[in-house]
């Protein structure tokens, strides 16, 4: 299914409830009202036939055998025929209860057949108290039911007074066919509004979705093009806008790594093309090492496996350029101190220089041999532009890496780009390397939500300061480490 049809069919499916939702309360409130007026009018027409009461002095009538109520009381008993309503108004049908559960139909009623009383009924009848209203069908007609119990104070003492129940009905063949016309009138109404929330989701949905057709199919020319210079049109501040700018800002971050990583092959291939010439060279000149003396042999031999060496570490440079500044394994809780404790100790056994530590304990979450990559290419710049038996400064304080070297620095166009990959300083063309070093710690600081910055140092030399982003834990060293 498509959004469009599921956009038309949720609007449709929402006002389909609205509208069953409006009828079904529409038809139970009308049901309600039109009943509830029936409910009233037996009410009231009860209340003719329930003040079978002692009315004060009075004879108390014939029928009294012993056990009459005392001399001067009156009876009221049901009466013999039912009186029509003032004004030719609804009456109902009326029939008593006795308390023994005889039933006497008043007359004045015409034909109407007798309402069966059910146990409710009987019970009211023999209390002389209490109320029912119920719906019944007698000889097929619909009708409303009200049975009302009926007390006189006298009736303990006389079977002969009033007490017993009023059952009171009346048909609701009027309200039962105003109500079916109601509900079809609903029904229609409904279906009607039904096929026209249908009609307007489909249209709503055209035109909503009408924006998102166009920027689908610019979308598509664009990846089908792959052209990455091109954008799309942002216009306003809805959705549909805030989608084209991160589609922008998408396209910007691919066409920046696509020319990233054209640059890295562009310039690694420029790089590797001196080791292998100078490796096919020395290879073809072996080829004749019979004519060659032993040492120039020996010295060949010496250049090719430098060559190797060389190559080996310029590839593995690339590669490790070439992951780009996002991690690609899971982080860990890592040691920076350690990390940076075990290089220093390496480059110590080399014996060329000595060693300045101050490390505070540092934990960050991270790549260890990331950032062991990193803290060796930095020890190995210092190392390369210290002066014999000079003194390299390392702190880690704060979770900041300082590697400090006292050799000649930079010079001022030198400090924007030392970070760059395969830059290399004009004085740096003679040694060994590819510079690429200085480039992976900056991907390795950003890698960690760190950076890389470049200075020279108060004194003289080179001064550079590594973050690997913020730490998890800090705490002072328990001892300082020793210098050399």
């Amino acid at each position: 299914m498509t959004l469009r049809a599921r956009i038309a069919a949720v609007a449709s499916l929402a006002v389909a409830l609205a509208v069953l939702v409006a009828a079904v309360s529409l038809y139970l409130a009308v049901r309600s009202d039109l009943r509830g007026q029936i409910d009233q009018s037996l009410s009231q027409r009860a209340q003719i036939f329930t003040s079978a009461v002692a009315l004060g002095p009075g004879h108390a009538g014939p029928g009294f055998g012993p056990g009459r109520p005392p001399q001067g009381a009156r009876i009221r008993r049901f009466p013999a025929a039912i009186q029509p309503a003032k004004f030719g108004g609804a009456t109902g049908y009326v029939q008593f209860i006795s308390r023994q559960g005889k039933i006497d139909v008043p007359g004045g009623q015409g034909s109407s057949p007798t309402v069966p009383p059910n146990a409710t009924d009987r019970k009211i009848a023999a209390r002389g108290s209490g109320r029912s209203l119920s719906d019944r069908t007698v000889k097929g007609t619909h009708v409303r039911v009200l049975t009302i119990g009926v007390h006189s104070s006298a009736a303990a003492k006389s079977a002969a007074a009033t007490s017993g129940a009023v059952m009171i009905a009346r048909p609701l063949n009027e309200v039962d066919h105003e109500l079916n016309r109601i509900l079809l009138i609903l029904l229609v109404v409904g279906l009607a509004g039904i096929a026209i929330a249908a009609l307007l989701g489909a249209l709503v949905a055209r035109t909503a979705l009408r924006p998102i057709v166009r920027f689908t199919r610019r979308t598509e020319s664009l990846t089908g093009e792959m052209d990455l210079s091109q954008r799309l049109e942002v216009g306003g501040r809805d959705e549909l806008a805030r989608l084209a700018a991160s589609f922008n800002t998408t396209l910007d971050a691919l066409q920046g790594a696509l020319s990233a990583q054209r640059q890295l092959i562009a310039d690694a291939s420029h790089e590797l093309r001196t080791p292998i010439a100078s490796l096919r060279a020395n290879i073809q000149v072996l080829e004749d090492a019979h004519r060659l003396p032993q040492a120039e042999q020996r010295r060949l031999r010496a250049d090719i496996i430098d060559e190797l060496d060389e190559l080996t570490a310029l590839v593995a440079d690339v590669v490790e350029l070439a992951r780009g500044s996002r991690g690609e394994s899971a982080l860990t809780d890592v040691r920076v101190d350690e990390i940076v404790g075990d290089a220093v100790t390496r480059a110590r056994r080399r014996g060329e220089l000595r060693f300045d530590v101050d490390l505070q304990p540092t934990i960050v979450r991270g790549e260890a041999d990331r950032i062991a990559r990193a803290v060796s290419n930095l020890l190995d710049n210092a190392r390369k532009w210290s002066p014999p038996d000079g003194v390299v400064e390392v702190a880690l304080r704060n979770g900041v890496l300082t590697v400090r070297d006292h050799g000649p620095g930079f010079s001022e166009d030198e400090l924007g780009k030392v970070f760059e990959r395969f830059y290399r300083a004009e004085r740096a063309r003679k040694l060994p390397g590819s510079g690429l070093g200085l480039a992976i710690v900056r991907q390795a600081a950003e890698a960690h939500q760190g950076y890389a910055k470049a200075a020279n140092a108060r004194g003289g030399g080179a001064c550079l300061e590594v973050s690997f982003g913020p730490p998890v834990a800090v705490a002072e060293p328990l001892a300082g480490a020793p210098s050399e």
